[in-house]
């Protein structure tokens, strides 16, 4: 049964690997990988010294640690409040509707961002005019639009990502509140005390693995949002791939930064499998 997926796996994921080759050359596409001129380590050394590589990788970092700590804390808040809601019809509603936004992709959210967000014709502008505040041009000003980035993130995926934490509550057993209860503890103690503690696992495990995300700060979502008024705050490592090898066509360069991200990824995924073992006994095999 898994053949077929193994298969897939391998025309897509391994064969392409072939194409590293490119971070080596000066890649001419009428030559091919196999005859385009060599120039060693050059397109790195290129990348090392390119002007705005600090504040790329600034960007990048700081979106992606952002959108991992808001990750983390707004579906363990909503699950906790979610587990509080006794009318089950209330909350399986609740719950459809906080999920959809993951289903949706970034092509559509952006644009409903980009209405949303206009300073001439937007909601949020026309309600900052009647309580005589000027309008913002959220996406256009290099202050407000990495916040706009992880707030919209944690919008689309906090819904999905809460069925994680209500599982794991499911797995508290349910006599530790009854007995609570019998020694005076209220709700919020016995939040404190029994549920945080039975989720705690979960959740250094969900902190950990999130590691390897440390260099995605979601290029999908920013290539949808941003434009060259924000690339001081909002161009990351993805959009500046995606702009030297396909606007301006430097193949070489663009595979090298990728080469780059790989190696460094796998290091923090590793050590996040490393850590997950440690912490919170979590073994792939």
């Amino acid at each position: 049964m898994i053949f077929p997926s193994v298969i897939l796996l391998f025309i897509y994921s391994y064969i392409p690997m072939f194409g590293i080759a490119i971070a080596f050359e000066k890649f001419i596409p009428s030559k091919g990988i196999l005859h385009s001129p060599k120039v060693g380590w050059k397109n790195f050394q290129f990348f090392l010294e390119y002007p705005d590589l600090q504040r790329v990788l600034f960007n990048t970092i700081s979106i992606a640690l952002m959108k991992m700590a808001a990750g983390l804390i707004v579906p363990l808040i909503v699950s906790l409040l979610l587990n509080e809601i006794r009318k089950v019809l209330f909350k399986r509603v609740f719950q459809t509707l906080v999920y959809l936004p993951h289903f949706l992709s970034w092509v559509l959210l952006g644009g409903i961002l980009i209405d949303i967000l206009s300073p001439s014709t937007g909601i949020v502008a026309k309600a900052l005019g009647m309580l005589g505040i000027e309008p913002i041009y959220f996406l256009g000003d290099n202050r407000w639009f990495p916040f706009v980035i992880v707030i919209s993130d944690v919008w689309k995926e906090f819904g999905f990502s809460t069925i994680v934490y209500l599982a794991a509550l499911t797995s508290i057993n349910p006599s530790l509140y009854e007995a609570a209860s019998m020694d005076g503890a209220g709700r919020w103690k016995q939040t404190w005390h029994i549920t945080l503690p039975g989720m705690l696992p979960v959740i250094i495990l969900l902190a950990t693995l999130s590691l390897g995300n440390v260099l995605n700060a979601g290029f999908d979502q920013i290539f949808n949002l941003y434009s060259p008024q924000v690339y001081e705050s909002g161009d990351i490592i993805d959009t500046l791939v995606y702009r030297l090898g396909m606007e301006q066509f430097q193949y070489g360069v663009s595979t090298a930064i990728g080469l780059i991200k790989s190696l460094v990824s796998l290091v923090f995924i590793s050590l996040s499998y490393f850590l997950a073992y440690r912490l919170a006994n979590y073994r792939i095999f």
